[in-house]
């Protein structure tokens, strides 16, 4: 595909995220810049035209081509005119078909208008943001910003390196701490909880302020990441859960792709157990955990570890943190104010606890799946954090046994749709059969032998192995096998088992 460029780590997860139709909209991201004044229109649609050329990753679309998925280059929309926000909110962005980001000016009135943006996240990311409005507001006023030092597909092929040269060691890393402290959690213990998944879902969310994060963080001589996700960790053994897996988003920006808008992040689970002594001591641990774990942060751990299938979140649990530049994006003639935490509607887990953090203070915000956490448990969860942080900040060395930490709850296990991806089909299948697809399955993963129950992503299979294994069936047993299959069940005796079924119903 000439002009195309490898799609990165991030985006592959996404892209097969997408295809096993566990997203919902939870990739969609949303962010909305409110200006008031004389506004040019002309000028902000040509300002619009300029940010998508510098960024041309946002007119891009995820295809394969040769058994390798890559971003091609495409189009974002001229921006156009909307009517009612909650109305354009629902508006898709697709980085397959496209567009993956669009443009939407809303007026209010003569001199009050909103202009909407939207992508999806395989083509931006929360650090993105910043850059976007950076740049549409020096463009808006007539001063180009300064060329980027590298294009987006040479940062691209950058990516490729740099996870190749740590995809060794961050193997090394899980095969240590796999087995002793991570697997996927079939359990969760939070108030109010009646299942546990790590699919998209319409979500509900609770807003709160974090009050002196970076004075706590100061005084534990810790990062104000680090600080708030000690907090939450330990809430969450609190709560009865042994060893709380907690998925962190992780930068992967280097000097060469600080300046570009794209997905530079990478989630990984971080596991601690806070076992007696102080809040400090705590904290100062995880610290040295995640020091070892940042070494790893541009490898995902489906790369580096079998049998994690698509998901949208690796964790029941998650936590993005992240810090906002001291200045804001300023329009020439016009007040500007953002909505940095624009919510989709949409949750990637059951729980995720979401940090903005600039000179204006601490924003905080608990996105839940309503349908798994009901309102009053996660009210519950708000409260119990708040209180805890706002301790810790007025003692951080006290002990932990004397912290207004809650008692245990009950445990709540996987919801049924989760459990649905483990699901083993009923049914004699043909032996034969059985064997013609343990034959695909060996050579599309480069394997001499796979037996009938080995999972595909246990053997080292990703998404272009799904798509290689599907057009492989189609091509010597006439069968057409939806992507969505290798997520309920993704054995050489499931598939089989769907064989035989497609071929019943046409005969």
């Amino acid at each position: 595909m000439t002009g195309s460029w490898p799609a990165s780590p991030a985006q592959q997860g996404m892209w097969l995220t997408e295809r096993a139709g566990v997203a919902g909209r939870a990739f969609h991201m949303p962010l909305a810049v409110w200006l008031d004044g004389p506004l040019d229109v002309v000028a902000l649609g040509e300002a619009c035209e300029e940010v998508a050329r510098r960024h041309p990753v946002l007119g891009g679309v995820l295809a394969e081509d040769g058994g390798e998925l890559r971003v091609v280059p495409d189009a974002v929309p001229p921006m156009r005119e909307g009517g009612d926000l909650q109305e354009e909110l629902a508006g898709p962005v697709d980085p397959v078909d496209g567009p993956a980001a669009r443009f939407t000016l809303i007026r209010e009135d003569a001199k009050r208008h909103v202009l909407l943006f939207q992508a999806h996240h395989a083509v931006f990311d929360g650090e993105s943001k910043d850059i976007l409005l950076r740049d549409l507001a020096a463009w808006y006023g007539g001063a180009a910003p300064a060329p980027l030092g590298a294009t987006y597909p040479e940062v691209a092929v950058q990516q490729q390196v740099r996870l190749a040269e740590a995809l060794p060691g961050a193997r090394r890393y899980w095969a240590a701490q796999w087995q002793a402290q991570w697997q996927d959690q079939r359990e969760l213990c939070l108030p109010g909880l009646t299942g546990v998944s790590v699919a998209a879902a319409p979500g509900s969310a609770l807003d709160f302020v974090v009050e002196d994060l970076g004075g706590l963080a100061e005084r534990l001589e810790v990062t104000r990441f680090e600080a708030v996700l000690a907090a939450f960790v330990a809430l969450l053994r609190a709560y009865g859960n042994a060893r709380p897996a907690v998925g962190v988003d992780l930068s992967t920006r280097t000097d060469g792709s600080r300046d570009h808008v794209g997905a530079f992040v990478n989630e990984l689970p971080v596991i601690g157990a806070p076992e007696g002594g102080t809040f400090g001591e705590f904290a100062r641990s995880l610290r040295g955990d995640l020091r070892r774990l940042y070494r790893h942060r541009e490898v995902p751990l489906a790369r580096a570890v079998d049998g994690i299938g698509p998901r949208a979140a690796l964790t029941p649990v998650s936590l993005s943190y992240r810090r906002r530049p001291e200045t804001s994006p300023l329009f020439p003639g016009l007040g500007a104010s953002v909505e940095w935490m624009m919510f989709n509607g949409w949750v990637r887990n059951t729980l995720h606890l979401q940090i903005v953090d600039d000179q204006a203070g601490t924003a905080a915000r608990l996105q839940y799946n309503p349908a798994l956490l009901d309102r009053s448990g996660a009210e519950r969860i708000r409260e119990h954090l708040a209180a805890l942080l706002a301790a810790v900040a007025a003692d951080p060395e006290a002990p932990l046994d004397r912290l207004p930490l809650p008692g245990p709850v009950p445990a709540a296990s996987v919801t049924a749709a989760t459990a649905a991806s483990v699901a083993v089909k009923d049914g004699p299948v043909d032996a034969d059969l059985v064997r013609e697809i343990q034959a695909i399955f060996a050579k599309e993963l480069e394997l001499d032998d796979v037996e009938p129950d080995e999972d595909l992503f246990d053997l080292g299979g990703h998404s272009l192995t799904i798509t290689q294994i599907m057009a492989r069936t189609r091509e010597r047993l006439g069968v057409e096998l939806s992507f969505e299959l290798f997520i309920d069940d993704a054995t050489a005796m499931g598939i089989a088992a769907e064989v035989a079924r497609l071929r019943e119903r046409t005969c």
